[in-house]
């Protein structure tokens, strides 16, 4: 069926509603659009949906949020037995246009299929539905949220059993579910007979996860000497983390906490912030400000679904910078390998995951410390999934595992990167920094001279549409067939190639260039925006040699991009 006989069935068929309905025929004369929202169906990607909220196959809205949920129903169904099956499958959402009407959409599908549907009164973070699913043991869980995109975006995540995102073979099995359904007329829906699989979660669920994340804190003498006196803003950006941050902060022992007033309620608008990513720098413009203002040595920003987290810190001028994911990652390494020592708990085992996009400052800090590090691919799930097969094997104790995307957990409470737990261990690091008279900046600087200056810098090429796909492969496809043999003046001495299937890891479209002086510059299409990143890492003997090294490498990397794009 092609897009424009999809488009006038949607029109058409008495399933589809008044309203989406309506909203179809104000496309009318646009083809482009018709086409875009309907020359395929939204994908399932590696453990779930992200598109814009629209009528269409190609978007986000109850009808393919339904097919969807039919699609993992129907998975859980086939390949799991029947007590596994009434474990049942608990059910998030975030602060985002349309997220609680998806998630009684999910819960109310999964019900019509005879599985039990647990949610929350309220948003919740992604960090809590991970911890949630092993709590309770259900057979899966999911969230609805777009993370860190724009309003106009929501999105559908998937985690198994074991807390984790689903693994690339049950999303790929999920994948054949959905796609078998092409009558949405088919679809179940929720009756008096199954009203009652939908269950309404308790507050105390809540407190498990707080306190779960309580048990991480390294130096708790430390914060009950200064915790009080240490001021942080804080800003959940509109989104979910608000609560559960403020509450475990000050469980801990944070009293001094000031929240970025227009950024404190959940707003599926984000208070005007364009982009609520906080490794943006113009999502923290307000925090900074308020900043400067109270006097505040740290500014916390967590994105809508909080399990990313952003920091900015006053630096020896006085004024505020933003931390790399890369930064806060090694700080945080250093900091909980250090505090391990002191209370003699770093076992001779101990390990640190981190994703093969993710420099190598805080793996560098690891094994100068004689703890092993451990590459994973991009995704959060594989480092759960190590997690899981450490406790499993018990060959390794896991101590931290984090990605430059800004993406940190501490503990294994949760197995998705947990906004909450970092931000309560980043304020404890700082507040260690502040007991020694330093900043965490002047802590930064501090690794640095001791294990050299790490650069890195992330670039992103938005390319929408169906000629954007197209051209991000055509990138791809170039890079892996031109043989380029040095970048910087600096010669190539390793490519590999993630689709492969090397390194003992799953096959990923993935490219990774390393050059003779230790240099790596990584090519990956995004797996939940329209994306194509580069990554780039380094080390210089100094500041000044890293910069240098950077822009030179940035420079070459564009030269090459001008003729493709």
């Amino acid at each position: 069926m092609c897009y424009m006989q999809k488009y006038e069935e949607w029109l058409n068929n008495s399933y589809f509603d008044n309203n989406t309905k309506e909203d179809l025929k104000k496309i009318s004369n646009n083809k482009s659009e018709i086409e875009d929202r309907f020359y395929k169906n939204l994908e399932f990607g590696t453990a779930g949906l992200r598109g814009v909220i629209a009528a269409g196959t190609n978007r986000i809205n109850k009808y393919t949020i339904r097919r969807t949920t039919f699609g993992l129903a129907n998975y859980i169904i086939k390949n799991t037995t029947e007590e596994d099956k009434n474990r049942g499958v608990v059910i998030a959402h975030d602060n985002r246009h349309m997220s609680r009407e998806f998630c009684i959409e999910t819960a109310n599908t999964l019900a019509a299929c005879g599985i039990k549907a647990y949610i929350f009164n309220n948003l919740r973070t992604t960090p809590e539905l991970s911890f949630a699913v092993r709590n309770l043991n259900t057979i899966a869980g999911v969230v609805i949220t777009a993370s860190h995109n724009p309003p106009e975006y929501n999105g559908y995540k998937v985690y198994w059993e074991d807390g984790s995102q689903v693994m690339p073979h049950i999303a790929t099995a999920i994948t054949e579910e959905i796609n078998s359904i092409t009558d949405y007329s088919t679809i179940p829906t929720l009756s008096n007979e199954n009203k009652d699989l939908v269950i309404m979660l308790r507050c105390e669920d809540d407190t498990a996860f707080i306190e779960a994340v309580k048990k991480q804190v390294i130096r708790k003498e430390l914060i009950e000497e200064i915790g009080k006196d240490f001021k942080i803003v804080f800003t959940p950006l509109c989104g979910t983390g608000n609560i559960p941050i403020k509450r475990a902060l000050s469980e801990v022992g944070f009293k001094n906490i000031v929240i970025v007033p227009e950024e404190e309620q959940p707003d599926p608008n984000f208070a005007g912030i364009e982009y609520p990513n906080p490794e943006e720098q113009k999502a923290l413009i307000r925090g900074i400000e308020l900043a400067k203002e109270k006097g505040a040595d740290l500014v916390i920003a967590t994105d809508p679904d909080c399990d990313r987290v952003g920091v900015a810190v006053r630096t020896t001028t006085g004024e505020y910078a933003l931390l790399t994911g890369n930064q806060i990652g090694g700080l945080l390494t250093n900091y909980i390998i250090e505090g391990l020592k002191e209370k003699n708990k770093l076992k001779e085992n101990s390990a640190l995951v981190k994703t093969i996009v993710t420099s190598e400052f805080g793996a560098y800090i690891a094994k100068a410390n004689n703890v092993d590090v451990l590459n994973v691919l991009t995704g959060f799930k594989f480092i759960g999934e190590k997690i899981k097969l450490f406790e499993e094997t018990k060959e390794k104790t896991y101590i931290f595992g984090y990605e430059e995307s800004y993406g940190y957990l501490v503990g294994t409470h949760a197995r998705d990167k947990d906004g909450v737990v970092a931000s309560v261990l980043i304020s404890e690091m700082a507040a260690f920094y502040c007991s020694k008279g330093m900043s965490l900046y002047e802590g930064l600087i501090d690794l640095y001279n001791k294990y050299g200056f790490f650069k890195e810098k992330t670039m992103s090429i938005t390319l929408k549409g169906i000629e954007g796909l197209a051209k991000i492969q055509d990138i791809m496809t170039y890079f892996r067939k031109t043989e380029i043999k040095s970048i910087n003046n600096t010669n190539i001495v390793d490519v590999k190639d993630y689709n492969k299937g090397i390194d003992g890891l799953p096959k990923a479209d993935v490219l990774k260039y390393f050059l003779e002086d230790g240099s790596w510059i990584a090519i990956r299409p995004s797996g939940t925006e329209p994306k194509l990143k580069f990554y780039i890492a380094l080390k210089g003997k100094d500041e000044n040699e890293a910069n240098e090294k950077l822009v030179e490498i940035n420079k070459d990397i564009d030269i090459i991009l001008e003729k493709l794009i």
